[in-house]
């Protein structure tokens, strides 16, 4: 069973290379490339949207998010871009690192928690 959940979880980490590598792609949609690197961000970030440590519920949102993300994904991405990223994902072992792409995960979940102290803000007022 360990097994079966390992190779699982290889399909799944090759399947966002592969995702990464078509939002790069000039043959993708727009709409499929902003949603492709919406995905691609949140599995690269450390941040997560239910911290991980939290038992069961911090695995639970990438085990919901992430194959759900894939699987629209799938269906927006044309079948023979998402083929030759495919192959180009096999040869490749992670996402590249990117200090560009860092900073705008980290800006991006900054904005997030002042839109919500703001919205707390006027909430209460």
């Amino acid at each position: 069973m360990l097994s079966s959940w390992k190779s699982a979880a290889n399909r799944l980490r090759r399947e966002i290379i592969a995702i990464f590598l078509a939002c790069r792609d000039p043959r993708t949609p727009w709409y499929a490339r902003v949603l492709a690197v919406c995905l691609v961000a949140y599995a690269a970030s450390p941040i997560d949207l239910i911290p991980d440590p939290i038992p069961l519920l911090g695995v639970l949102d990438d085990l919901i998010l992430l194959p759900l993300g894939v699987l629209i994904l799938r269906r927006l991405i044309p079948n023979h871009v998402m083929a030759d990223c495919r192959r180009q994902a096999a040869r490749i072992s992670r996402l590249p690192r990117s200090r560009l792409g860092a900073a705008m995960v980290v800006v991006a979940w900054a904005a997030a928690v002042v839109l919500v102290v703001w919205w707390a803000v006027m909430w209460v007022k």
